[in-house]
């Protein structure tokens, strides 16, 4: 019996060096790509989107994928995170880059998880179609308050802002949201989630404070979404209420979806294919929509093949 314990313990070492020797591997590669001039600064760019990308759906996954609970205002939630980072970033020039950009990422992050408590609390007694509209319908608001405040620039954008993000912090930033949030599912905490989304009343029966939990996983999900608003703001160096319309929250809501609800895996392939097609695309301008859409379906398609066909090995083999 002590053997089979310690060859779990040995393999999920094993497991997380090759994890880790992975991450390094592949940056690495990146890096050296980008220094003998194979990866040119357009690419760099989407590779950096697509980092951004991975920490809003990664992050998202939590309340859709693992809660269970269909939100759409992420995209005011990143709103948030990168006006909050944009502003302490301007305001506080004082202060060197190197600890400026961290602040101010932080600093996004708290300001969305502070509008996840305030939504959160009222909303996740709803479920459904009811959460979802609601969700959405804070996203929309946070648009239109952002639009309407000279301020931030209203509808001509909030300019100025310091380009501080790098793919370095980006692809880190990434790295360790993922290795948080698969933290959290595997943690006590992340149990009672998947408890919740399994069955509420059955979850409520065995002792899960269900709120508590409800609330754990979405003011995460915003933080994280917040973190990756930042990181937004300080590679564009501009902000614009329109990019953050309910077609943002639909278009990572797409990518969790087609990547697997629930699969922190799924999430970070799609995240990278359906940054990266759009701008492969790109050169098919009369098509572009047609193919993207029909990639989307041969996606789905495949991915519901290979669900059944497990299935279908299950029934037939239950042991």
């Amino acid at each position: 019996m002590r053997f089979g314990i310690n060859d779990k313990k040995l393999s999920l070492k094993v497991k997380i060096a090759i994890a880790l020797a992975l991450i390094v591997l592949v940056y690495a590669v990146i890096q050296l790509m980008v220094h003998f001039g194979l990866i040119n600064r357009y690419w760099q760019g989407i590779l950096l989107s697509v980092c951004i990308n991975i920490i809003l759906v990664v992050s998202l996954n939590i309340t859709t994928g693992f809660l269970g609970q269909l939100t759409l205002g992420h995209a005011g939630f990143m709103a948030i995170g990168a006006y909050g980072a944009a502003y302490i970033t301007k305001t506080f020039t004082m202060l060197p880059p190197i600890v400026l950009f961290p602040l101010g990422l932080l600093f996004g992050g708290l300001m969305a998880l502070v509008a996840g408590i305030v939504v959160g609390i009222p909303t996740l007694r709803l479920k459904g179609d009811y959460l979802a509209i609601i969700t959405l319908a804070f996203g929309e608001v946070i648009r239109n308050i952002l639009l309407n405040l000279p301020f931030f620039g209203g509808a001509s954008g909030y300019i100025g802002i310091g380009r501080y993000t790098t793919f370095t912090f980006a692809y880190f930033l990434a790295v360790l949201t993922t290795i948080f949030c698969y933290s959290l599912i595997k943690s006590r905490s992340g149990r009672a989630i998947l408890a919740i989304r399994e069955n509420e009343i059955a979850a409520l029966s065995s002792g899960v404070n269900i709120n508590r939990y409800k609330i754990i996983a979405f003011i995460f999900a915003a933080f994280f979404a917040g973190i990756a608003g930042g990181l937004y703001a300080h590679y564009m160096g501009i902000l614009e209420p329109k990019v953050f319309k309910f077609d943002k929250s639909i278009e990572l809501l797409v990518m969790v979806v087609l990547g697997g609800m629930g699969n922190l895996k799924g999430s970070i392939f799609a995240a990278i294919v359906l940054t990266v097609l759009p701008e492969v695309l790109r050169g098919l301008a009369s098509y572009r929509t047609l193919i993207y859409a029909l990639a989307l379906i041969v996606m789905m398609l495949t991915k519901n093949s290979v669900f059944l066909k497990r299935f279908k090995k299950s029934k037939e083999d239950p042991s």
